[in-house]
């Protein structure tokens, strides 16, 4: 990812990033006020600087939020690259290294069009090598679609 998002930055694209946690994070300092104010009861921590600024959102007893949800919550770019939301509908690049001794995704995973992988996959899709920047840039824009397509198919998978 640190790779490809320069790649396609430097073509001109206003690019987002969004990364599922499977586990619970923190993106906080312990000590911090920030981080008081969250542990005394707020429900919304912002912290905001002449840099960034950052929206902290306790869920406490609510759902997680969907893919879409947090989507419409983004600025609008060009392009959002979503990491995660394996069981969701979005089309999807399955990347594999064979160093890491993990299965393939697919078919299990529901969305795969492509493989970025340093070996070639069990099945016939289009393919990158994982060195090569430019050609999963390709892939990531041949398969790119607008987010209200993607709200669409999660509402027809409800």
């Amino acid at each position: 990812m640190v790779k490809l998002l320069p790649a396609l930055i430097g073509g001109g694209l206003a690019v987002s990033t969004l990364k599922h946690a499977h586990h619970r994070f923190d993106v906080d300092t312990p000590g911090k006020d920030s981080y008081e104010h969250r542990r005394a009861g707020a429900q919304q921590v912002m912290v905001a600087s002449g840099a960034r600024w950052a929206l902290m959102t306790e869920l406490r007893t609510a759902r997680e939020p969907t893919l879409c949800e947090l989507l419409a919550r983004m600025d609008p770019v060009d392009l959002v690259i979503v990491e995660g939301f394996k069981r969701d509908l979005h089309p999807k690049i399955e990347v594999h290294r064979a160093a890491n001794d993990k299965p393939w995704m697919r078919p299990d995973m529901p969305g795969i069009v492509a493989v970025a992988s340093d070996v070639a996959p069990p099945y016939d899709l289009p393919r990158a090598h994982l060195d090569d920047v430019a050609a999963i840039a390709a892939l990531v824009l041949a398969h790119a679609v607008p987010v209200t397509d993607i709200a669409w198919a999660v509402r027809q998978e409800a």
